[in-house]
């Protein structure tokens, strides 16, 4: 029986244990932390189809210098004489125009096609109830340039395949009549979907640990040993791990870990923060983005998860309490009756999404070490993306045929 150890018990490690355990594998996960503190728990639960333009794109370095200037914006980047970042922002730049937002349309598409059709699947299976609801996120928009941008994105997602509509506030209303709108309209995204993150990562932690699959907490990586082109074992500060493959998903610490190894891979930590409010009266059924405010609004477990922003910096432990009230102060300006309350720093959660410069994963494996399969890199996709990284890296390791062309996210790019 072949040994995998997968590096990083978020949802892309999770995922891919889960499917190589289907296939019979011997799996054993390593995690600096515990499973709790994944990038993968306090995020908006959004499974998204509807986000075929990478984050990469011409729009977003206009639109990053502007919101430099604004403490409560919703995109950052803390100057710093920091070398990975220059090296981040320069890529950025190169890859930020039309040709590669076009090129990157269908796989990113084909990739999160798959991902809802294994959650679907999943949500099928005894044990595995995560409150998967495929009503759709409705983009709310109160400007009529937001509005141009969202028609043309429905159009391009139409021509896609994708089912995407363009509704006025009056047919807003109607999805929703509980809920007070101050909006010109919306584009609904009937091909998205959303899930309670917290409830899917402790069903698949469980299922893996009941099936054979080992968890180590506490186990940060110290040193790889490689040699003649393999990865030999993992040292961590308890122990040494030896495998036959080896699975690096360990979302924004990935390229720390990888330096032990002699490669590069290029990602920044986008810090996003999110909160929760009870929400008795159910006004809200179907999630939301604003899309001049960038924050998103999902119903999930008797409560409203209000979550935005995106702090390109080290990682680091400083809650940006004024972005957290761009959040706050945003919500009622789309919905009147909805405003929650400025959270203590205790109550919110923050998490670290690894984004890479071209705004695209990396799944695959790496010239240098060949049994070494990397998945990261998704950015504020993580959980969308994450059954169907984990799947296709489940067929990388049995030489199978791909259910998907993956070359476009090569980690070697």
């Amino acid at each position: 029986m072949s040994k995998v150890l997968i590096i990083g018990a978020g949802i892309m490690g999770l995922s891919t244990a889960y499917y190589l355990q289907k296939k019979g594998y011997q799996v054993t996960i390593i995690d600096k932390g515990e499973i709790r503190d994944s990038c993968s728990l306090g995020n908006a639960g959004m499974i998204v189809p509807s986000h075929f333009v990478p984050l990469a794109s011409p729009g977003m370095i206009t639109r990053g210098i502007r919101w430099m200037f604004d403490r409560k914006s919703p995109f950052y980047v803390r100057p710093s004489l920091n070398m990975d970042l220059l090296k981040w922002g320069t890529k950025f730049v190169r890859y930020a125009n039309k040709k590669h937002v076009s090129a990157a349309a269908i796989p990113l598409r084909d990739l999160s096609l798959l991902s809802k059709k294994l959650y679907q699947d999943l949500a099928r299976e005894e044990d595995f109830k995560f409150e998967l609801s495929n009503h759709g996120i409705l983009a709310y928009y109160k400007t009529e340039k937001a509005a141009e941008e969202e028609a043309h994105l429905a159009a391009k997602g139409n021509e896609l395949g994708l089912d995407m509509a363009v509704l006025d506030a009056d047919a807003c209303r109607k999805l929703q009549p509980k809920l007070n709108l101050d909006v010109l309209g919306a584009v609904h995204y009937r091909c998205d979907a959303h899930l309670y993150p917290a409830k899917l990562i402790s069903a698949l932690s469980s299922y893996l640990e009941n099936n054979g699959v080992e968890i180590r907490r506490g186990e940060e990586v110290q040193h790889i040993v490689k040699q003649e082109g393999k990865i030999v074992c993992v040292h961590t500060e308890n122990g040494v791990f030896e495998a036959d493959h080896y699975v690096l998903a360990a979302g924004s610490w990935s390229p720390a870990i990888a330096k032990t190894a002699g490669l590069s891979i290029s990602i920044m930590p986008g810090k996003g923060y999110s909160f929760m409010e009870p929400e008795k009266e159910e006004r809200m059924t179907i999630p939301a983005l604003l899309c001049e405010a960038r924050v998103a609004i999902t119903p999930m477990n008797g409560s409203l998860r209000f979550g935005g922003t995106m702090e390109l910096d080290k990682i680091n432990n400083r809650i940006d309490m004024q972005r957290v009230k761009g959040i706050v102060e945003s919500v009622p300006k789309y919905f009147p009756d909805l405003k929650p309350a400025l959270p203590s720093a205790e109550q919110v959660w923050f998490g670290f999404r690894p984004s890479s410069p071209d705004g695209l994963p990396y799944i695959g494996r790496t010239k240098q070490l060949t049994n070494l399969i990397v998945a990261t890199g998704h950015g504020m996709m993580g959980l969308s993306l994450g059954p169907a990284t984990g799947f296709l890296v489940s067929q990388l390791i049995g030489e199978e045929s791909l259910e998907m062309d993956v070359s476009m996210f090569s980690p070697d790019r």
